[in-house]
């Protein structure tokens, strides 16, 4: 008896300072990442794809593990994006991305081995739909798995009409299918706590979804039920999008009447000497518009707002035969 209690406490005592260990590791492994970013190609395999067994290896400590596989996820879609995505001024050009798979491959099973580690993990779910609905080469381009995560974030909680909200947005903008969108939005307006806004969100987009005033009656709404800075400052920034695509439309229209008459529209001086303008116009962000040699209206580069949306198809509504 005193042999086998002896033995049972001494594999007590291992697995004890095996936790141990492991926390401390864990722990360790998130600071360092936190103040040493490992560069994004030793980011590229996830060695354990198993969200499952990462939690039962983890024990009492899944939640920390969670936060570490989320760093890395941050980590890596940030620096794809940079990579592939850079601003395009003369000093800037895409660094090459080595042959191997498909950039932003791993991100879905970060994200996904997170969300199973922490299950109520909700920026998680959130962001990383985001991250994934993004098309190349700021994203993946996988709207479908950007609904997959939110999904799996359903089945978890499913109070969460913010989730519930957010397919509907993925639907609408990165899928253009409206009708979807409205489903999902009406969806999320019988949800528990569901603001009322949802209900004229849905019909709004089934009537007029592409328009950019439905856009912009969107984004407002994702703005107002954003429970973090990060979600509500991306939709501020995409509301200054839309503020400018609108202001490009007026200037465009401008500068098109005055190179009928025969006033040069190669650049902003001229157009301003010729009385058209009083100033160089500029942008929600402050940064001026560009003029281009072919008169053509646009975002500047060197702008926060760049690049600009690539505008979802309004709907054609077809006179009855």
């Amino acid at each position: 008896m005193h042999v086998m209690l002896r033995s049972l406490a001494g594999g007590l005592g291992i697995a004890a300072l095996a936790g141990a260990l492991l926390a401390a590791a864990i722990q360790v492994q998130a600071l360092r990442e936190r103040t040493y970013p490992p560069p994004v190609d030793q980011q590229d395999a996830v060695y354990l794809t198993s969200g499952a067994a990462i939690r039962w290896l983890s024990g009492a400590y899944s939640a920390v593990m969670a936060d570490v596989y989320w760093i890395r996820a941050i980590q890596y879609y940030g620096g794809l994006k940079r990579r592939l995505n850079p601003r395009p001024d003369a000093s800037a050009s895409a660094a090459p991305v080595a042959p191997g798979p498909t950039p932003y491959s791993q991100l879905y099973p970060m994200l996904d081995i997170t969300t199973t580690l922490d299950p109520r993990f909700n920026i998680a779910y959130r962001f990383g739909a985001v991250f994934l609905a993004e098309p190349p080469p700021s994203g993946p381009g996988r709207p479908d798995l950007a609904i997959g995560l939110l999904e799996k974030g359903l089945r978890e909680r499913p109070d969460k009409w913010e989730y519930m909200e957010d397919i509907g947005f993925v639907h609408y903008w990165y899928r253009r299918d409206y009708g979807a969108a409205a489903a999902s939005f009406d969806r999320a307006a019988g949800m528990p706590g569901a603001p009322w806004w949802l209900q004229s969100l849905a019909a709004t987009t089934l009537a007029q979804g592409g328009d950019r005033r439905s856009s912009r009656l969107m984004w407002e709404a994702l703005r107002d039920s954003a429970d973090n800075d990060w979600l509500r400052q991306d939709a501020e920034r995409r509301l200054a999008q839309l503020r400018a695509l609108d202001d490009i439309d007026v200037l465009q229209a401008a500068v098109g009447q005055w190179a009928a008459r025969g006033v040069p529209v190669t650049d902003w001086p001229t157009i301003i000497r010729a009385g058209v303008l009083a100033g160089t116009p500029i942008d929600p962000s402050g940064t001026p518009y560009e003029l281009t040699r072919e008169g053509r209206v646009r975002l500047s580069p060197a702008s926060p707002l760049w690049p600009p949306p690539d505008e979802p198809a309004a709907i054609v509504v077809q006179p009855p035969s």
